[in-house]
């Protein structure tokens, strides 16, 4: 069998591509030569990483980039600090200790947020008031992973792909909590996107090599603060759905072979 363009690990993603080779992740070890050679890999999934990289030298998108940082939401805060500091809210990252709780609990204004490092669609995020909250909190975090609370109802989700922003839309707060996501009872409206968003998501994805996310975006005022972003995102909200995500990581791919 001739070596395919493409091999890809999520045949729902990919679905449609010409020339690729659709595996799952188990037959890795039996394709080595095709992995080796071929354009791409497409959707790997994070423990093959390694392995694909390091040992065979594939290509991989999304970039090695989306996945390192894009796996742990205090790595990527910390990235972000790097390049975006006053974009990035105030963020505390301790170890979970009884006088670590204690000087952040005595330290901080209330409400403030704590979050664990890796969760998605909003779980894993509390909204902190209460000291019964708190200590909630502290039984589910090996890490203390605590951010100011921004005062604001509703945030962006700017999903990029390659180098372009590929949609931009609001989510309107959940009636039922503090959340924002889609997926917890946010609502998505379609209203003008500030330009500062759009231009920080660009920025900061071609600065830290992202490739392939959906960005979560607060804004204060004029100034626009990053939460995070996942780099496996849904399609709610993007005119188009799964057919225009697919068109465009294509002719990203098909601008990098020039």
């Amino acid at each position: 069998m001739s070596t395919p363009r493409y091999v890809s690990f999520d045949p729902l993603r990919t679905i449609g591509f010409a020339d690729t080779l659709q595996l799952k992740p188990a037959q890795m070890y039996d394709k080595t030569g095709m992995l080796q050679n071929a354009e791409c890999v497409l959707f790997p999934e994070y423990w093959q990483l390694n392995a694909l990289q390091y040992a065979w030298k594939a290509r991989v998108f999304p970039s090695e980039a989306s996945y390192r940082i894009g796996h742990n939401k205090i790595e990527m805060t910390r990235a972000f600090l790097a390049v975006a500091p006053h974009n990035t809210p105030d963020t505390y990252i301790l170890a979970n200790t009884p006088a670590n709780a204690e000087e952040l609990w005595h330290s901080l204004p209330r409400p403030f947020v704590a979050k664990l490092p890796k969760s998605s669609q909003g779980e894993g995020v509390w909204l902190i008031d209460t000291h019964s909250d708190w200590q909630q909190y502290l039984g589910k975090a090996d890490v203390l992973y605590v951010q100011e609370y921004l005062p604001i109802d509703r945030d962006l989700r700017i999903v990029l792909v390659g180098e372009q922003i590929l949609a931009a839309y609001w989510r309107l707060q959940s009636p039922y909590s503090f959340h924002n996501n889609l997926s917890r009872g946010g609502e998505a409206d379609f209203s003008p996107v500030p330009q500062a968003a759009l231009d920080l998501v660009l920025n900061v994805s071609r600065a830290l090599e992202i490739n392939h996310a959906g960005f979560d975006v607060a804004m204060v005022g004029a100034r626009p603060y990053l939460f995070e972003f996942n780099r496996l995102f849904g399609n709610k909200g993007i005119e188009g759905g799964d057919a225009r995500i697919s068109t465009a990581i294509q002719q990203y791919l098909a601008e990098k072979r020039r």
